[in-house]
């Protein structure tokens, strides 16, 4: 039996990488009141009480579109998932924690549409790239928001997937910042210092070569989950930076970082082991051959040894309309923390 189910998920893992699913895309749904406050959901066709991940795009809580980030829902939806992508309140019009507020609004409204679009509610997977992480991280994290709009992250949330998120980046520098978030250290806006037990499962991408938010957030932010008894790994791509490995999201250079493939193992683990089982069933790491696991399995470091041209890399990303779209925030955002 044992051999049989797990013949069963590997054909299914097998089908979602060789097969795309046909998809539907419902665009700019109003979750609330007010400008900003609509989101798109992507979906395959064929969705039955499918998992759902709610995207939040990056931009350093002050620019960005889920125009722009539609290629990263779309391709969520071809591997299976229901994918919802929200926009938020950004500065100047918002400061911290309006966004936050914002991203309970859409997680709510999920919750309570999932079905509609073929999606499971019991099984919301929050998700973000950069300050979108900080929100999904906030979210699943720190019971406050959730709990405004009736939601609980231990009950309502099936897990958090980070890619090069901001956790534990204080003292600010950056003068818009300071402004955004009230001040340049305030540990309350950090999601670090909202770990306790009770977590939903956890897993953090991100580059080896991040010079916007350092590799060290997800690091220190995966230790302080384990060390409180939660499931957390983070894995280091090397070589790879802020941008790329959202980028590789898309098609063009998807099979040299593997953030889908890292994402659907992280997912079909946390199905297979149903919240009431999990507390003597750890849920690890993405499982992959060349990886090698460091510092008492805390995270994961990926030799990469197809990434060995960070040149064409760069020429590819360089090539896409995101690249494009992102480069002004780049150059006006600089470093949040290492």
């Amino acid at each position: 039996m044992a051999i049989a189910a797990d013949m069963h998920t590997l054909n299914e893992s097998l089908k979602r990488r060789i097969l795309p699913r046909r998809i539907a895309v419902t665009a700019s749904i109003a979750y609330a009141d007010g400008p900003r406050h609509t989101l798109d959901v992507c979906r395959p066709k064929s969705a039955t009480a499918a998992p759902v991940i709610v995207f939040f795009y990056g931009g350093g809580w002050r620019s960005g579109s889920k125009r722009t980030y539609r290629y990263v829902a779309k391709a969520l939806a071809r591997r299976g998932y229901v994918a919802v992508l929200p926009d938020y309140r950004i500065y100047p019009q918002a400061r911290y924690p309006d966004f936050l507020d914002d991203g309970a609004q859409a997680v709510r409204w999920v919750k309570d549409n999932a079905q509609r679009f073929g999606g499971d509610p019991q099984n919301i997977f929050l998700m973000g790239h950069s300050a979108g992480a900080h929100i999904a991280a906030m979210l699943a994290i720190d019971a406050t928001w959730l709990q405004k709009v009736g939601l609980k992250p231990g009950r309502d949330i099936a897990g958090l997937i980070g890619i090069s998120g901001p956790y534990d980046f204080l003292p600010l520098k950056d003068e818009a910042l300071k402004i955004i978030f009230g001040g340049a250290d305030r540990p309350e806006t950090q999601p670090i210092s909202h770990v306790t037990p009770g977590a939903p499962p956890v897993l953090l991408l991100t580059g080896g070569r991040d010079d916007a938010v350092g590799a060290g957030n997800s690091v220190r932010f995966a230790e302080r989950l384990r060390a409180a008894g939660n499931e957390a790994t983070a894995v280091i791509y090397p070589r790879i930076g802020h941008y790329i490995i959202v980028a590789a999201i898309a098609p063009i250079i998807r099979s040299l970082v593997p953030v889908l493939r890292d994402t659907d193992t992280f997912v079909a683990k946390v199905l297979k082991f149903p919240r009431a089982r999990r507390q003597n069933c750890a849920v690890t790491a993405p499982g992959r051959d060349n990886c090698q696991e460091q510092r008492a399995e805390r995270f994961l470091v990926c030799p990469g040894n197809r990434l060995r041209s960070h040149g064409l890399l760069q020429g590819l990303l360089n090539a896409l309309p995101l690249r494009v779209a992102m480069r002004p925030v780049e150059r006006r955002h600089g470093t949040v923390g290492l």
